[in-house]
């Protein structure tokens, strides 16, 4: 699989989960628990990022995209269902653009439309200058507190902790151009397939305008929202989380 790592944990239909920005497989620990019990999980981490760390990175969403539609080419794995956070929320809408005839039903989770993320708390170009000068220690713990309303002092900040241990400044730089250089909008019309959007309405990296936009084009989907949660709710309230996927799915 060319050093990437991918966690394939649980029996049944296939649900792939793509992590965002400075994740890994691991910050899905408490859906891969859970999922496992009735579906397949595939939770690979892309390339620079997590556990495959020492793989060569990628600097597009659509390289991103094919990276993950190859992995499940070679799990000879045909339907599934896939959901995405951040920035693998822009993977999973182009993978939905390559493969969609494949995607039983999506799940855009805390995600947008366009890679440069108007209104976010920095623009990706800010991210950018700053890492460079910055260097990442700084830079990774400036960024990830901002995914939880309680920052780095969320009880389960340990895993965005673990995450970025080994990830360099350019798996981080790349995947930062990745987004930016990244539009999806003109897509969504062409989303026929079943979506749920989650978003926590104290989010600072995807204001409402993003998740709205997203829902107001992708035909067949509802928006739901979680109140008090920031960026990362998976692990801010992962009980309520993984049961209205549940429903989704089911």
């Amino acid at each position: 699989m060319s050093g990437i790592y991918v966690d394939d944990v649980g029996k049944g239909f296939p649900f792939v989960f793509v992590h965002g920005y400075l994740g890994s497989s691991e910050m899905w620990c408490f859906q891969k628990n859970y999922f496992s019990k009735y579906y397949r999980v595939i939770a690979p981490a892309l390339p620079g990022f997590g556990e495959s760390y020492k793989t060569q990175s990628l600097n597009s969403i659509n390289d991103m995209a094919n990276k993950i539609i190859e992995i499940l080419n070679q799990k000879k794995i045909d339907k599934f269902n896939l959901i995405g956070h951040s920035m693998g929320g822009m993977v999973v809408q182009e993978i939905t653009k390559i493969v969609g005839d494949r995607v039983n039903k999506l799940i855009c989770f805390a995600t947008g439309s366009i890679g440069d993320i108007p209104g976010r708390f920095e623009t990706m170009d800010e991210t950018r200058e700053k890492l460079k000068k910055d260097g990442t220690k700084i830079s990774f713990s400036r960024v990830p507190p901002k995914w939880f309303v309680k920052g780095n002092k969320d009880k389960n900040y340990f895993l965005c902790e673990n995450a970025v241990k080994n990830v360099s400044l350019e798996t981080a730089d790349n995947a930062l151009l990745a987004m930016k250089n990244w539009k999806g909008i003109d897509n969504l019309k062409n989303i026929k397939n079943e979506t749920l959007i989650i978003w926590g309405d104290k989010d600072i990296s995807y204001n409402f305008d993003q998740v709205d936009t997203l829902s107001k084009n992708i035909k067949n989907s509802r928006l739901e929202i979680f109140k008090g949660c920031c960026h990362n709710v998976h692990l801010e309230q992962p009980d309520n989380f993984n049961i209205l996927i549940k429903n989704f799915l089911d």
